[in-house]
């Protein structure tokens, strides 16, 4: 019989934003639930660390994208604020 995280992609490198994020609630939901085994909880935990590695590397590149779209050529904000400001 295979677990869930056999059935799981194991190249997380290749999931969107929003796959690797319901892929870590799961994971949470799992450790939540205290029904698995300790082995299998650290395995768990260790996949829930790569995919929240990944979820934050996604949104870090977002904001990347969104910083340099409003940016001037010279790299000043062109009437917008960067991303993270003002928050």
């Amino acid at each position: 019989m295979l677990s869930r995280m056999d059935e799981a992609p194991q190249d997380i490198s290749a999931l969107t934003y929003e796959q690797a994020l319901k892929a870590l609630e799961d994971v949470v939901r799992r450790l939540e639930s205290g029904e698995v085994a300790l082995d299998e909880s650290i395995s768990l935990y260790e996949r829930g660390e790569k995919l929240r590695a990944h979820c934050q590397a996604r949104l870090d590149a977002a904001q990347a994208r969104i910083e340099k779209i409003v940016a001037g050529p010279d790299g000043a904000p062109q009437g917008k604020r960067p991303f993270d400001e003002g928050a």
